[in-house]
């Protein structure tokens, strides 16, 4: 791609989306619309997002060298498109101004007196959603760009005043790097994305990148353990805030109480001082540790953490984040977007403080890289708890490769005894559970690709 120059202060310029679907891009398309700028945008398939880009006057059509001309001030292209793409050549032949997705997120931020950006390897769309609820309630009239659904704003993007931006900021490709945060948030470090990064030193290091963008005058928050097992991230000029499960961190939770729909309260500590007594309407252990970080990035924004209790105990999350769907016939439907090892393991010990008979759990594997990378990691912890249901890889991005099957997590499963097995429709799937759940039991979806579509199966929806 071509070397970007910073173009957003220009007036009415028209803007081109190559992968305007996306739940990112499409919130930036909008942003741009409401700024008076005109937007066009493309993409492999139409969806319920270029849906409602099309309802609001966004001209959006399937991948075409035709949907590109002379008269395009810039093209924003997002990480999902492969140099091969039609519309890209000839951007590229015809001298367009070409940028990436994040890069132009970056831009957008500076025009921001407070960039709020939330990373993580786990729980950045819950945290973001969170956050931004907190912000509304308290009157900041915040810019949000959320990677789900959030009911409070109507969607994954809301446009506000000049002061206040949140945003996701995720470690694939490097995106985040491209970014400007005064509060960078870190959530946790682990493997993912293994078809970009070589191994967890990279990603490491590449958290490091991101944490040393945050200003002198700005604050890191960061989970304890990922700061100590990232000994590199203490180096950041920016003042450093830590929360985690003990006293050896700034912020901590202690007292944890579970209820029977396994919510939980909890004492909240600040550098060994008690605070207050919290309870929270998300599920989880690790949802704790994803207020605790809140908590800290409220009080560097001088917003009263007494007032903000009242949102953390009636937020319920966003949409595929651990989502209580319906009932039929007393089977509660439930669908998470787990779809990394940890993130089962989080789901799972949820589930087992939720009120249940059997689960049933239908998992759908996303990418084949990440398939391929934790293959036996994900049959340990699908194998920890339930009756388990695999269909097939979601491809997103990737094309198959011929040397992963889902049938191989199966296997290693049942040299365990787990009771697992392999249905590759979701029509087979939807009968089968049918067949077997009685009621008090749990039917959970899981995984970031279309599996959530067997629960509108189940329901009657499609």
């Amino acid at each position: 791609m071509r070397k970007e120059k910073n173009m957003l202060n220009k007036s009415k310029m028209h803007i081109h989306f190559i992968g305007i679907g996306g739940i990112s891009m499409s919130g930036l398309a909008e942003i741009m619309l409401t700024q008076g700028h005109k937007v066009t945008g493309s993409d492999m398939t139409k969806s319920d997002i270029t849906n409602h880009l099309e309802s609001l006057g966004i001209e959006v059509g399937l991948h075409s060298k035709d949907n590109i001309n002379k008269d395009i001030d810039l093209v924003v292209v997002t990480a999902a498109i492969h140099e091969d793409n039609e519309e890209l050549i000839y951007a590229k032949e015809l001298g367009l101004e070409i940028m990436s997705r994040s890069k132009f997120l970056g831009h957008l931020m500076e025009a921001y007196k407070y960039p709020i950006c939330i990373s993580g390897t786990h729980g950045k769309t819950t945290t973001t959603s969170m956050l931004a609820d907190i912000l509304l309630h308290s009157k900041k009239n915040p810019t949000i760009t959320v990677g789900g659904i959030l009911d409070s704003i109507g969607g994954n993007i809301r446009i506000g005043g000049a002061d206040y931006f949140l945003t996701e900021a995720c470690e694939y490709c490097n995106s985040f790097l491209d970014f400007k945060p005064i509060v960078g948030v870190i959530l946790n470090i682990e493997e993912d994305h293994m078809d970009f990064f070589k191994d967890l030193d990279q990603i490491k290091d590449s958290f490091f990148q991101f944490a040393n963008l945050i200003p002198r005058d700005g604050l890191l928050v960061i989970e304890d353990t990922a700061l100590e097992n990232t000994p590199q991230i203490k180096q950041i000029s920016a003042p450093i805030e830590t929360f985690g499960l003990d006293e050896h961190a700034n912020w901590f939770a202690s007292n944890i109480i579970f209820d029977e729909n396994a919510r939980p309260s909890f004492d909240v500590y600040h550098n060994n001082e008690f605070l207050f007594n919290l309870k929270i309407g998300l599920t989880g252990m690790h949802n704790i540790l994803n207020t605790l970080s809140i908590i800290a990035t409220c009080n560097y924004l001088n917003i009263d953490l007494s007032s903000i209790t009242e949102e953390l105990i009636n937020f319920s999350g966003a949409r595929r984040r651990f989502e209580i769907c319906g009932k039929i016939h007393d089977i509660t439907l439930i669908d998470d977007y787990a779809h990394h090892p940890s993130e089962i393991r989080a789901t799972l010990n949820t589930l087992k403080k939720y009120p249940h008979n059997e689960i049933y759990i239908v998992f759908q594997p996303h990418t084949y890289s990440r398939t391929k990378a934790f293959l036996s990691e994900f049959a340990e912890a699908l194998g920890t708890y339930g009756h388990i249901i695999l269909t097939e890889i979601y491809a997103a991005r990737e094309s198959n490769p011929g040397d992963v099957r889902v049938e191989d997590i199966v296997d290693l499963m049942k040299e365990k005894d787990v009771d697992a097995i392999y249905l590759e429709s979701f029509d087979e799937i939807t009968n089968h559970l049918l067949s077997i759940a009685e009621p008090g039991d749990l039917i959970v979806t899981m995984g970031a690709g279309n599996v959530n579509q067997i629960i509108d199966m189940i329901l009657g929806k499609i």
